[in-house]
């Protein structure tokens, strides 16, 4: 285990790391807490709304209906969470799937499938989003359905690129001529060498997917009430900032701290699973030592 860790940190900075340890502890507690409490995020008590922060059983005070505002933030994550990281792996199947079949095929193949990126990437992602939600209406399976379309495109153009530079290489090539078929050449060889990048661009979606889903619910488009989310508790708070400020900062701040660290954990997750094995640290190390023998030269 010893062994693990070590490798795991050489690969990157300890910061990113150390970010990385810490967000998965704080994802385990948002899954684990509504399961262990007793605390509804439904419950009202008109009577203590706008309790303040650090209030008796209510470590984040209650909001204007007296709702518990920490377990509101707690189950919000969660079917945050949920709902986004659906509509990642949807747009990270659908979007490695057309930039494989383009890119290895060719031809009529490409032509069609990445015409219609192309198509869906001109489109504004907000104007696009509440165009289906209008379509379909909120909810959860929706925002999940619109994160899938409205990020697959960034995929599938991610993985067009880089199987373009693996038809070329050796273990490709070695695959044709020991007679795979091009659907066992694309399940083995080619999905292997587009998973590190696909697994990376997943959670720099997904970080994108929140902060998609928060700005929907903000407009009453997203996940739709009583469900708590961090759009919607933003939203809320905004109406009633002049008697409770923290209402409207801590679910703010949340939102923001999250799309920072799964930024950082993306990059994390390039230098563990960068093929050349290669962390951010030796990357640093070799830049400066070419530009010192630059400057030398």
């Amino acid at each position: 285990m010893r062994d693990l860790v070590r490798s795991l940190r050489s690969k990157s900075s300890p910061g990113l790391f150390i970010t990385t340890c810490v967000t998965f502890l704080v994802i385990c507690f948002i899954f684990i807490y509504p399961l262990v409490t007793d605390v509804s995020p439904f419950a009202q008590d008109v009577q203590n709304a706008f309790a303040p922060a650090f209030t008796p059983d209510h470590p984040l005070g209650t909001d204007n209906l007296g709702r518990d505002a920490f377990a509101r933030l707690v189950f919000g994550l969660r079917t945050e969470l949920i709902v986004c990281a659906a509509g990642t792996l949807l747009a990270g199947v659908v979007g490695t799937l057309i930039g494989i079949l383009a890119a290895y095929f060719r031809g009529i193949a490409d032509l069609l499938l990445m015409r219609f990126v192309e198509i869906i990437l001109a489109i504004p992602t907000l104007v696009f989003a509440m165009l289906i939600v209008s379509l379909y209406g909120a909810g959860n399976v929706t925002v999940a359905v619109v994160c899938g379309l409205v990020f697959f495109p960034a995929f599938a153009r991610l993985v067009y690129g880089e199987v373009l530079s693996l038809r070329s290489s050796l273990y490709v090539e070695a695959a044709e001529l020991a007679g795979g078929t091009r659907w066992q050449i694309i399940r083995g060889p080619l999905l292997r060498g587009v998973g590190p990048l696909v697994l990376a661009q997943a959670f720099v979606t997904l970080a994108l997917a929140v902060g998609l889903e928060s700005g929907l619910s903000f407009l009453g488009l997203g996940i739709t009430p009583p469900e708590p989310s961090l759009g919607l508790m933003i939203a809320t708070g905004q109406q009633y900032v002049m008697q409770s400020p923290w209402q409207l900062l801590i679910p703010s701040i949340v939102l923001v701290l999250l799309l920072v660290v799964f930024g950082y954990v993306a990059d994390w997750v390039r230098d563990l699973l960068d093929p050349r094995g290669e962390g951010r640290s030796r990357r640093r190390g070799r830049a400066r030592v070419q530009s010192i023998q630059k400057v030398s030269a």
